[in-house]
């Protein structure tokens, strides 16, 4: 009797273990880390922080400081190893005149980063990078002095020197913004051989071919595209189908669609819409510029209107339709987030420090107030990734 009893105490403590790690695992599966790069020179910001996203509720974790570091303001997360690279918006990095590009580990258990090394971006006020889809190169781009750079990642994920460098030259017709070059975000092709970098002090959309084993661009064969003179493109994204193309015009406060030639690497333009309601006449810059995972939709933020601009898009041409605004129930929506899943939408405020959760309907691409946001100092970037 004894033995029988004991035996049913050890199953059943057998299946409860199975049932607890059965139900931490479903509760991991319903959250995402999300990191925040922000900017640290002006307020309380430490560096880069980190929260967790309830896909079931909406709801983020209140804000921890996941690693310190000057001016993380844009983040890219290795594509299959626990990487984390951001770029350090500065001009003076290591007594040098350029900014810097950071290393991280990400510790696979609480998220919290470990930096491994820097290098130099090789130019003034990095503010965006990524990284190639077969995880062996960074390319970030230099705001201040209008460049590009592509640095190696090495076999234990530190940063190597630049093995690619170009320098943009030229002006457009804004007087106070366009004097120079600033390149301001690149973007790699779904097939991994283009970056596209979008200039905004030239109201040029450069393209580079990538060998990321080398770390090497090459202008391509059409080395660039323009834009409306004035417009300012800023950031820039690819359609899921890979047929399509978007700019966010940060200047010009409007989006530019393009039919992409994936062979060639060529963008073709499409249209040119605007992010404002006809009857808003206040001053305003757009920032980001993203579609949603099923393609059917894609949103831009409205700096001045504080809002997100909502689109449809026409799958079949590619072609974009005004659904409406959302506000962001904050200042300046600099940058916002779409997570991996469709289902929610993460603006975030830089001058008021906050960061809003809207659920995203998947049938009509409106933004729903989930009534859940975080305090964030000054968030610029917000990157998903599964614990």
């Amino acid at each position: 009797m004894k033995t029988t009893i004991a035996v049913s105490l050890m199953a059943g403590l057998v299946l409860a273990g199975i049932a607890e790690a059965a139900g931490q695992g479903q509760a991991a599966a319903s959250m995402l880390r999300v990191y925040f790069g922000t900017y640290t020179r002006t307020n309380a910001s430490k560096g880069i922080y980190l929260a967790r996203l309830n896909l079931a509720t909406g709801e983020l974790t209140p804000p921890e400081v996941a690693g310190e570091v000057t001016n993380p303001s844009f983040l890219a997360l290795h594509p299959t190893r626990p990487l984390l690279y951001a770029a350090g918006e500065v001009g003076d990095f290591a007594g040098g005149q350029g900014g810097a590009v950071s290393a991280f580990a990400v510790d696979v258990q609480t998220g919290k980063l470990r930096l491994l090394n820097q290098k130099s971006s090789r130019g003034a006020g990095p503010c965006h990078l990524t990284v190639d889809r077969t995880g062996r190169s960074v390319i970030t781009v230099n705001y201040g002095s209008g460049s590009v750079a592509c640095l190696p990642i090495e076999e234990d994920g530190r940063l190597g020197e630049a093995a690619s460098f170009l320098q943009h030259e030229g002006h457009s017709i804004n007087p106070k913004r366009q004097q120079g070059p600033h390149a301001h975000s690149v973007n790699i092709d779904p097939a991994n051989r283009f970056a596209f970098v979008c200039d905004l002090g030239l109201d040029k959309i450069f393209c580079y071919r990538l060998d990321p084993a080398k770390a090497l661009l090459t202008p391509n064969s059409l080395p660039w595209t323009a834009v409306a003179p004035g417009s300012g493109p800023r950031h820039f994204t690819f359609h899921p189908s890979g047929r399509y193309a978007y700019v966010i015009n940060e200047l010009a406060s409007t989006v530019t669609a393009f039919a992409y030639h994936a062979v060639q690497g060529t963008l073709a333009t499409l249209q040119t819409v605007s992010t404002l309601p006809k009857d808003f006449s206040g001053e305003n810059t757009c920032a980001e510029v993203q579609v949603h995972p099923s393609g059917k939709f894609l949103y831009g933020s409205n700096r001045g209107h504080d809002s997100i601009a909502i689109f449809a898009v026409d799958e079949a041409t590619g072609r974009l339709s005004p659904l409406g605004h959302q506000s962001t129930q904050g200042r300046t929506p600099r940058n916002f987030g779409i997570d991996p899943t469709g289902t929610y939408l993460l603006a975030e405020n830089q001058a008021t420090d906050n960061v809003v959760v809207f659920r995203i309907d998947p049938e009509t691409g409106l933004l729903h107030p989930t009534g859940h946001s975080i305090n964030v100092p000054s968030p610029v970037c917000a990157k998903f990734a599964r614990p």
